[in-house]
C-alpha cells in the first residue's frame, strides 16, 4: 500500500526487432536521457533523466516503447517461440503485442482481437513504427468470432480487464473511483473470458491469464475455478510482480492444455 503512493518509474522497453539494448543506451546517452538497465527485464531500462521522449526521433522510428518493467514480464512468461501463431484476446493497444512480436523475431503469426475497435487501429498504428510485419488486428463482435478460431494458437495471451489495484500509482484518481460493485463486475467479466477463450488453444498449447491486480478474487481464485471446472488444463507456474518490489504490480499464470 505504500509503495502505490509512490512515484511510478519511467520505464522503456527496447524494440529488438530494430534494435539492441546496448546500442539504444549509447544513443539516448547523446541526449542526455540516462537509463538504468537489469538483468531480470532483460529489454528494459529504468529512464533517470528524462526528457521529451516522445518528440524523439529514436521513438518515431520505433526504436522503443513506454512499458513498465511488471508489464514487460508478461510476454516471456508465454514463452513463445518464432513460427509459431499466437492469439493476444484481450490486446487494447498492443502493448504486449508488440512485447510478443519482437520475442518471435517477426516471424509467425499473432491475431490480435479486442471488443474495442479505435484500439485495434492504435495498434496497427504503433505496429508500423515498430516495424511488425506479423500482426493481425480482429474485432470481437461476438462468441462466432471466438468459434471461428477454435484451436487454432499454439499460445494464447488473456491479459483479462481487472480492477487495475497493481497500477494504481499510475492513475491515482481510482482510489476514490473504485467500489466494490466494480471489483464483483470485473470478476465475472474475467470468468466469461476464461469459459469461452480458451477454446482457441490447441491441445498441448499454452497460455497466460494475466491481471494487473493484487486481488486473489482476481487471480489466483480465478484460476482455481477454470482449473476446477476444466481438468484438461493444469497449472504449469504462477507469478507474481509486486508494487513493493518498484514497479507496477501484476499477476501471471502459465496453463497447459492437454
Amino acid at each position: 500500500m505504500e509503495s502505490l503512493n509512490e512515484r511510478a518509474e519511467l520505464v522503456i522497453r527496447v524494440n529488438t526487432l530494430k534494435i539492441t539494448r546496448p546500442k539504444l543506451k549509447a544513443l539516448l546517452e547523446t541526449h542526455d536521457i540516462e537509463c538504468l538497465t537489469s538483468g531480470e527485464f532483460p529489454d528494459a531500462m529504468l529512464v533517470e533523466r528524462k526528457g521529451n521522449l516522445f518528440a524523439m526521433q529514436e521513438f518515431k522510428d520505433g526504436l522503443f516503447e513506454v512499458q513498465d518493467a511488471g508489464s514487460q514480464s508478461i510476454a516471456p512468461f508465454l514463452r513463445v517461440e518464432p513460427g509459431m501463431r499466437v492469439i493476444d484476446a484481450c490486446a487494447g493497444a498492443g502493448g504486449k503485442t508488440l512485447h510478443l512480436a519482437a520475442l518471435m523475431q517477426g516471424k509467425g503469426r499473432i491475431v490480435s482481437m479486442d471488443i474495442e475497435d479505435f484500439k485495434l487501429n492504435e495498434l496497427k498504428r504503433r505496429a508500423r513504427r515498430n516495424g511488425v510485419p506479423n500482426i493481425e488486428t480482429r474485432l470481437i463482435e461476438g462468441a462466432k468470432t471466438i468459434k471461428r478460431l477454435a484451436e487454432s494458437a499454439d499460445r494464447l495471451l488473456l491479459d483479462v480487464p481487472c480492477s487495475g489495484l497493481g497500477v494504481i500509482r499510475r492513475n491515482p484518481d481510482a482510489k476514490w473511483k473504485l467500489n466494490p460493485e466494480f471489483i464483483e463486475r470485473v470478476q465475472q467479466t474475467q470468468a466469461e473470458i476464461l469459459s469461452t477463450y480458451p477454446t482457441m488453444l490447441k491441445p498441448g498449447g499454452l497460455m497466460v491469464y494475466a491481471t494487473c491486480s493484487i486481488l486473489p478474487v482476481e487471480n489466483e481464485n480465478q484460476v482455481e475455478k477454470f482449473l476446477q471446472a476444466n481438468p484438461n488444463f493444469e497449472l504449469l507456474e504462477d507469478k507474481h510482480v509486486w508494487p513493493s518490489e518498484g514497479f507496477d504490480g501484476f499477476y501471471m499464470a502459465l496453463i497447459k492444455k492437454n
